[in-house]
């Protein structure tokens, strides 16, 4: 269960995030992946009804972001990378869209 740190998260992004159709239709299946992300890489935040309202793909077409939205707030996703070119999940990690850009402390 490969939590990724920022540096290797940040490998996975390219140069230009395409924004992918979220209609249910993953390339393969990674929701098995999903169920054994350890309790704290949740860092507390609630994923557990699996909705899906982001997907993004490296413009590559090697990695896509499936972005898992958390209960408590609308910019916080469990981001679970899947790596079209092996069919495998690459890894995952929780991320914050407000502290990401400064917004939050």
């Amino acid at each position: 269960m490969p939590l990724l740190d920022e540096t290797v998260f940040r490998k996975t992004f390219g140069t230009k995030m395409v924004r992918v159709m979220a209609d249910g239709n993953a390339p393969f299946t990674f929701w098995s992946y999903f169920d054994l992300i350890p309790k704290d890489d949740f860092q507390g935040y609630d994923c557990s009804e699996g909705s899906v309202q982001w997907v993004w793909r490296d413009e590559g077409g090697r990695f896509e972001h499936i972005l898992i939205d958390t209960k408590e707030d609308k910019d916080v996703f469990m981001v679970v990378i899947l790596d079209l070119h092996k069919e495998e999940v690459f890894g995952h990690r929780l991320m914050d869209l407000k502290h990401e850009y400064g917004l939050r402390g």
